[in-house]
């Protein structure tokens, strides 16, 4: 199997605490990988390694089969890795195009010297993003404060997307959500997948994991407890896993 991104036994203690311990996993390209496990499994500690918010006591962190160094988010970001937290690290008070340039706007010069925010552009090229996962939001002008939940996780992807995320990992994309926003955003994750991106999905949703996942890594206290493909398993089965009384299966 040929992972995008691959982690080989990666570690992480906090003092004498293993929060992730010799966790081996991957993702491929185009497929959506499912990250369950019960609250404290160590799931959250595990995007945090891959997206630079922790470094690895042990273990290493491979793309496209080579080893990398992520020593910070930034350091994530440059290699293509995308995290979308459930708080979605939005600006409430701007607008759709300005959130999707957030920290990385587009200029042009006044006057021949001065540097001024080119809203034309981010507006063009916000639009053509939102056209190309097939998002509708009327304006780009609206704020973040006046839109859905769904049209908020939407605004997020698709920041992502523009800045050429290979590999997306999305912290619950659905909590909060009505049941058709909740459609709307696995739709979405589907329209990625088929454009090729590599998506890890944590979730406590157990339909919307069925719904879009390929395969599903449990954790439990910190290990790799099992590893199933989707066709292969049934809801009972991975609650299982996540409790202990399913046979480990990795």
């Amino acid at each position: 199997m040929s992972y995008l991104l691959e982690t080989k036994n990666i570690t992480k203690r906090f003092g004498g605490l293993t929060a992730v311990d010799q966790v081996s996993m991957g993702v491929e390209a185009g497929e959506v990988v499912a990250l369950l496990g019960d609250n404290g499994a160590g799931k959250s500690t595990l995007i945090k390694l891959i997206s630079g918010v922790y470094k690895p006591d042990e273990g290493e962190i491979l793309l496209n089969g080579k080893r990398i160094e992520i020593e910070s988010p930034i350091d994530a970001l440059a290699q293509g890795i995308e995290t979308i937290y459930q708080d979605l690290a939005l600006a409430e008070n701007l607008n759709v195009y300005s959130n999707i340039f957030l920290g990385r706007e587009k200029t042009r010069k006044a006057f021949g010297i001065i540097d001024v925010l080119n809203h034309a552009v981010m507006a063009d090229e916000s639009r053509k993003v939102l056209d190309r996962l097939d998002i509708h939001i009327p304006s780009l002008k609206s704020t973040i404060r006046t839109l859905s939940g769904g049209q908020r996780q939407a605004v997020a992807i698709s920041r992502s997307i523009y800045w050429d995320a290979k590999v997306l990992i999305m912290d619950e994309p659905t909590a909060a959500l009505g049941i058709a926003e909740q459609k709307k955003v696995l739709n979405l994750v589907k329209s990625l997948k088929n454009q090729g991106i590599a998506i890890i999905i944590i979730s406590h949703q157990m339909y919307d994991v069925f719904e879009v996942a390929d395969r599903i890594i449990v954790m439990r206290r910190g290990v790799k407890a099992g590893e199933v493909l989707v066709k292969d398993t049934t809801p009972d089965e991975v609650v299982g896993l996540i409790v202990g009384s399913e046979t480990v299966k990795k």
